[in-house]
């Protein structure tokens, strides 16, 4: 009896073993699988999964933070508030995630937390860009009792027609309503609404519309995000950004902008526009008044912050020039977005980076000699959540879109019209909240010395240098391999080319733009300020690298294609540069892969790449037997991601590279 008992004991332990390891499992299960959803940038699946657990507060559990960061990343940081307030209780270590509870607090209205917040947030000492970030967000609180005072003489419409849909960025062509919406069939995985598109809707007054339809099946992608469109005014042109596909192989993860020409009553198929910046976000284009000028919105390198706008010359011809940040009056370390400039040329934005009642609030901006007035629109243009898109009809109407509580959607279309003049319409003057910055002065210099690889100085250099394009001075090193301090102004860049026997001829550029100072930072009238800027020379050697001599980047390839696009032609004219200065130099252009795909495939798809690349530089007058194209495929990796082994797209992407070495050294 004894010892059936003890069998039974033992058999009954085993079982409570087994359910234990295959009850936990599924919960186990749901957490990794989450984790991939986040890594893979799903955040609504990620919520999905993960939000069960997140709500159980399990201990050593970090779903609650995946959720906060996964609300945070799809913009719907009000929701991530209660999350991060969870993973803070349960230890989760995040050096950012006070500043993201004061974010997630402001664009609810809560104020005093939001500010204590930041305070905690710094006392944490954080690196210098997020310091500047959250003394400007503290400093802007104590502007906020002011703004929501300021009442604009404006009369302010839901649009019949908003749904629970994504619905912004309208304005009106003829007697319709063009908008973006989240009208796709396809689900973006990123936020759990259908992809956005172009859509437009017959107006039965100004703040009504009719059923709404496709806008052109020639700018209709189903699985991409299509938005903000920009007319020339002539109805010709139409720029609009387009991207986030959510697919890993995406060759280009992020926004970038495409033109289309009207032919009779269609549109030509979209072409990616040359100003776009691969691995940047490039969004919310607008026209000037005259279509002499693009605006757009980019978190492209060299920037002030997050998102700035930027302005590109459009010539006769309708070509593009280079883009040009509009300056740290406009653009603040936060963000910048949706630019439209009025008949009179007015520039109106939305920005998260000066004062601002909550998110992302509206505003105007306008020049006075040497004055830029930026004045926020007030309420009820403004509210705690975010602003944005604004488009005039006419100088007294036009639509903005908003967040807002009490919204039909996740963004909704608002109508909005005066009784005055433009000129005034935002004014109140008993609560005026205009900031006539007076310019405060830096004097920029640069200070550049020409050194080795290992740091020691190289006198006797040839240094020549172009500014904004145009030739400038030639310098020579001295004994430090100092050249004269060189002033800089606002938006300055300058080109140097390097020249001395022995030495491998070299080309470098500096630029000022993402480097000003903040008008906010600023505590003087005058401030001096010098850049520390080294260039580096090395000797001719078979093998070497020469990436660094020329400040080269990465040539990047449509997803299983071998073309060479426009932003690559960039990197490949420096190349035949390099080998213009250096004649007795011979390269080898090295085309790598990451391991999806086969290794064969792979092979063979760098071996193009390499070629085409190659084809590009002779055609530019280089001798055929002076580059080499060598495909490499997946054979030498940079990192741990070989077959099999799971990484972000950010991992892939650094194995995706091309290499420039020196193969032949001729005698002169």
């Amino acid at each position: 009896m004894l010892a059936k008992s003890t069998q039974f004991a033992r058999l009954l332990a085993f079982f409570i073993v087994i359910i234990t390891v295959f009850g936990c499992n599924p919960t186990r299960q749901t957490s990794k699988k989450g984790l991939k959803y986040f890594e893979r940038g799903e955040y609504e699946w990620a919520i999905q999964a993960l939000k069960p657990l997140a709500d159980q507060q399990l201990a050593g559990d970090k779903s609650a933070y995946y959720v906060a960061e996964s609300y945070r990343l799809s913009n719907r940081i009000g929701l991530a508030l209660p999350y991060y307030q969870k993973a803070q209780t349960q230890g989760v270590e995040d050096v950012l995630i006070n500043y993201h509870i004061a974010l997630a607090a402001k664009s609810l209205g809560d104020y005093p937390q939001c500010k204590a917040a930041l305070t905690k947030f710094l006392q944490s000492k954080p690196n210098r860009f997020y310091q500047i970030k959250a003394e400007i967000e503290l400093e802007n609180l104590d502007k906020i009792p002011t703004l929501v005072q300021k009442q604009s003489p404006v009369a302010l419409f839901p649009l019949m027609g908003n749904t629970p849909k994504t619905e912004f960025a309208a304005q009106k062509i003829g007697n319709e309503l063009l908008f973006t919406s989240s009208s796709k069939p396809l689900i973006y995985k990123n936020n759990g609404l259908p992809f956005l598109g172009l859509y437009s809707a017959p107006l039965l007054k100004e703040n009504e519309i009719t059923t709404p339809h496709l806008f052109s099946a020639q700018l209709y992608k189903e699985n991409a995000n299509d938005g903000t469109p920009a007319f020339s005014h002539d109805g010709t042109t139409v720029v609009f950004a387009r991207g986030n596909t959510g697919k890993s192989k995406d060759p280009s993860p992020d926004v970038d902008l495409y033109i289309s020409k009207k032919n009779g009553n269609d549109w030509s198929e979209p072409e990616r526009l040359a100003i776009s910046d691969s691995i940047a976000w490039d969004g919310s284009p607008s026209f000037s008044y005259d279509d002499r000028t693009l605006y757009f919105s980019s978190n492209r390198r060299g920037g002030k912050g997050g998102l700035d706008l930027y302005r590109v010359p459009v010539d006769n011809s309708g070509r593009f020039g280079r883009p040009i940040n509009l300056g740290s009056i406009i653009n603040t370390p936060g963000d910048e977005i949706f630019p439209f400039v009025s008949e009179n040329g007015k520039l109106y934005f939305s920005s998260d980076g000066h004062p601002s009642i909550g998110g992302l609030d509206l505003y105007v901006a306008s020049r006075n000699d040497n004055e830029i007035n930026i004045e926020h629109l007030g309420v009820p243009m403004n509210s705690i959540g975010d602003d944005f898109a604004i488009n005039l009809s006419d100088p007294l109407s036009g639509y903005i879109s908003s967040n807002r509580p009490g919204g039909k959607g996740d963004d909704d279309i608002y109508f909005f019209k005066s009784s005055g003049a433009e000129e005034h319409w935002w004014s109140n003057d008993s609560t005026n909240t205009t900031t006539n910055q007076v310019l405060k002065t830096v004097n920029y210099a640069l200070a550049v010395q020409v050194v080795q690889p290992d740091g020691k100085a190289i006198p006797g250099v040839q240094v020549s240098t172009r500014r904004n394009g145009e030739t400038s001075e030639v310098f020579t090193s001295d004994k430090l391999g100092k050249i004269d301090a060189l002033s800089l102004n606002s938006g300055d860049e300058i080109q140097f080319k390097l020249e001395k026997d022995g030495y491998i001829s070299a080309r470098s550029s500096f630029s000022l733009e993402g480097r000003e100072i903040p008008q906010a930072l600023l505590k003087k009238e005058l401030t001096d300020t010098t850049f520390t800027f080294k260039i580096v020379m090395d000797q001719p050697e078979i093998g070497k690298e020469i990436s660094q001599f020329y400040q080269l980047n990465s040539i990047y390839y449509d997803l299983d294609k071998a073309d060479i696009r426009q932003d690559a032609t960039i990197e490949l004219d420096k190349i035949v540069n390099f080998l213009q200065d250096n004649p007795q130099v011979n390269l080898e252009l090295g085309a790598h892969t990451d391991a999806r795909a086969t290794a064969a495939y792979n092979q063979k798809l760098s071996q193009r790449r390499a070629e085409s690349a190659v084809k590009y530089i002779i055609q530019r007058g280089i001798a055929k037997d002076r580059i080499k194209p060598k495909g490499y495929g997946e054979s030498q990796l940079i990192n741990e991601c070989s077959d099999g082994v799971d990484c972000p797209e950010e991992m892939h992407q650094q194995n995706r590279r091309t290499e420039f070495k020196i193969i032949q050294i001729n005698q002169e």
